[in-house]
């Protein structure tokens, strides 16, 4: 033994090859913590004092290569100084750089994920060999960074710039034919091959049939452009790439800057100008608000995790009520494998819920996702039926019927009587409390609600809700089931609105305040989009339907009628009354026309303005700022009640909701995240501002007491 240590180990393997293989101890995956670097450190050492060695072989005995940093480090790090930070990088750097020195041929076997700093290690060896089924990636963008251990200059000098800009900006998981097409690993290899491969490798590179020296000099030297092309290159990089992150998203753009700045370096400057760049963006609050929602997620997954020991198995599920929600639920629970009923009272139905499936599995086919027996096999996990049938051997049922108590009343004991005592029923509301739901109910312990979003396929939360009777297991199986389906299940209390909904509406709230007022309602949808929204207020009720929106504001009314009951009729009704519902009839604020490509794109409607005539109290002129704070203040004061009222368990669960559910901005972190961002003392100095446009603006108590102590949501 060369090196032993509890997260690498150093042997000769043959013929004076050593293998340096990372296997952390106590833990599922490898990951560059701190114990990590510092073993690589003094492996390496290790490796440096061996006389005869000819070569090395990197290998991992985990399933996963190595899966990056030790992302739960970050914080603690980046709250250091920019010039700690510095330090830090160019410390691990020179191990990185020690390693791509050693006096022999050095090979990867990357048999499994290799992401961020185990991609990163993968690339200071000489050669890569690669599993076929193994992915390689730089992801650090998608956490408002980039890479930070030599990244940014060996793949650019490896791969050329076009191949590193789209690798390090887009931060995607690259598969083993992408990467041996760029030049980015050397070899696919099947896994039990992997070892045998890079041995093979380094006996030709000792027989002078391959040149290692050539390729380390490569990496090591400068980016083999001149002037102009390196100019072209990089400036072309920069407005593309910036303009599909968009200023709320600095990294990307940063990332060339930095290869642009070190394309005429060699090395070891190179890296401290990228090393200089990474600390710069680990500074910003983007990379704080990013790297938190990354640590919000794992709890998410450790809680699912939990709940999943208590789960019964879910076979068989159904949903009632076809069309387009009960499609898009039959179509996600068959596509991940869990065959479906789908029951509606008459065919037409049943056939715009198989249409739907079938339009979301065609575009998988079109997109090489999926091949035609695939498809042909997920739809035949979806069985239709008119009738209960088949409804004994059903171990979870979702209700997804008209948004109406009575109707989702009756389905729900009819479907009671027709199932196993032991079936979980679940209902897809999305504002109706579901104790109420649960009221005439025989077993109300094995009821929950499973609040999906639209569309289905896409949005990633699940609201899991929790009446008074419900059960642990009712909950366990549906967050299972959630999880199964490919979803992040959040459970939550029951309330009107649950989370989402019960955040959304006073947000809603403030923009017909302002369109009242007189702000123009294309003006709001701007700043809102340019404050970080996927859509504009406006757009948004167009996109979710104003009849679900008139529906849903009801029902919050009555829950809340304090701070959500409007008295006078509100830009809302107006479009209700007027019969403008939006996308699925082409007309709410904005008209829709279809594109070329057969989708539908929004439009101006000057009859828009003459239809709100009679709503508007004013004409003023708001500036963005008083925008987003009339917009920003009801939601965030919602979200905090959420928390005091229980409905969440703990403020990760509350941003994470708002981030999966509603498009919060996730550079900003979530809604609780930015009142902390901003300072909960300036946050109630602001809502106290816009006291006397009622009590949608009025702090709770609790707050006003975080404001005086100084205390905050995280940490």
């Amino acid at each position: 033994m060369i090196y032993e240590g509890k997260a690498i180990t150093v042997k000769e393997i043959e013929g004076g090859i050593a293998q340096l293989d990372f296997d952390l101890q106590g833990e599922s995956v490898n990951k560059f913590n701190r114990l990590t670097i510092e073993e690589l450190h003094a492996a390496t050492d290790a490796l440096k004092a061996q006389k005869k060695l000819k070569g090395l072989v990197v290998t991992s005995s985990k399933d996963s290569f190595i899966v990056g940093a030790d992302i739960t480090e970050f914080s603690d790090l980046f709250a250091g100084s920019e010039e700690d930070l510095v330090a830090n990088n160019l410390q691990a750097n020179a191990i990185f750089s020690a390693v791509e020195d050693l006096p022999f041929p050095t090979v990867t076997a990357i048999n499994g994920i290799a992401l961020g700093g185990g991609f990163e290690m993968c690339l200071a060896t000489d050669f890569r060999v690669m599993a076929p089924k193994a992915k390689v990636g730089l992801p650090e963008v998608k956490l408002g960074i980039f890479p930070g251990f030599g990244g940014t200059v060996r793949l650019s000098r490896l791969v050329g710039v076009d191949n590193a800009v789209e690798w390090i900006c887009g931060g995607a998981e690259n598969r083993a034919d992408a990467a041996l097409k760029t030049g980015a690993v050397d070899a696919i290899v099947e896994p039990e091959k992997l070892v045998e491969a890079a041995v093979a490798i380094i006996n030709q590179c000792n027989e002078g049939k391959l040149d290692h020296e050539a390729r380390r000099e490569e990496k090591k030297g400068k980016i083999k452009l001149n002037a102009m092309e390196s100019m072209m290159a990089f400036e072309i990089s920069k407005a593309f790439v910036g303009g599909k992150a968009g200023k709320n998203y600095p990294a990307p753009v940063e990332a060339i800057k930095v290869m642009q700045k070190h394309a005429g370096m060699t090395r070891d400057k190179a890296i401290e100008v990228e090393a200089k760049g990474f600390a710069k963006m680990a500074k910003t609050n983007v990379a704080a608000c990013l790297v938190g929602l990354f640590l919000n997620d794992q709890e998410l997954k450790k809680k699912a995790k939990a709940w999943e020991k208590e789960a019964s198995d879910v076979k068989l599920a159904a949903v009632l009520g076809a069309g387009i929600m009960g499609g898009g639920v039959a179509y996600q629970s068959a596509l991940k494998g869990t065959p479906i009923i789908m029951k509606d009272i008459n065919q037409d139905g049943i056939t715009l819920g198989l249409n739907e499936a079938k339009k979301l599995l065609t575009k998988r086919v079109d997109k090489g996702r999926m091949k035609a027996g695939q498809m042909a096999d997920v739809l035949n996990s979806i069985t239709p039926t008119l009738n209960y049938g088949d409804f004994k051997n059903v171990d979870l049922v979702v209700e997804a019927v008209v948004e109406n108590p009575k109707v989702k009343d009756a389905v729900l004991r009819e479907v009671e009587d027709a199932v196993r005592e032991d079936a979980i029923l679940t209902s897809n509301t999305s504002t109706i409390s579901i104790d109420l739901l649960a009221k005439n109910l025989k077993r109300p312990e094995n009821f929950c609600g499973m609040h999906f979003f639209n569309p289905v396929h896409m949005m990633p939360l699940v609201e899991v809700i929790r009446g008074k009777k419900t059960s642990d297991r009712a909950v366990a199986t549906t967050v299972a089931y959630a999880k199964a389906m490919g979803k992040t299940p959040i459970v939550v209390n029951d309330c009107p609105g649950f989370l989402v909904n019960r955040v959304l509406f006073p947000y809603f709230g403030g923009f017909v305040g302002l369109v009242r007022d007189g702000a123009d309602f294309q003006k709001v949808d701007k700043v809102m989009e340019k404050f970080g929204w996927p859509m504009g207020p406006a757009y948004l009720l167009d996109v979710v339907g104003m009849d679900t929106g008139k529906h849903a504001g009801e029902v919050m009314a009555d829950g809340f009628p304090d701070r959500m009951k409007h008295a006078e009729t509100t830009a809302i009704d107006v479009m209700f009354e007027n019969n403008r519902y939006g996308q699925k009839n082409d007309l709410g604020f904005y008209k829709y026309e279809l594109d070329r490509k057969g989708k539908q794109k929004k439009v101006v409607d000057e009859e828009t303005y003459k239809l709100l005539e009679p709503v508007v109290q004013g004409k003023n002129e708001f500036s963005d700022e008083d925008i987003i704070a009339r917009m920003m203040l009801p939601l965030c004061l919602e979200t905090v009640r959420c928390l005091e009222d229980g409905i969440v368990e703990d403020p990760a669960d509350a941003d994470m909701g708002l981030i999966f559910g509603i498009g919060f901005p996730p550079f900003r972190g979530g809604a609780l995240r930015y009142i902390d961002d901003m300072g909960v003392d300036k946050f109630v100095e602001l809502a106290d501002k816009y006291a006397d446009l009622g009590p949608l603006y009025h702090p709770t108590e609790k707050l006003r007491e975080m404001a005086k102590t100084g205390e905050k949501f995280f940490g």
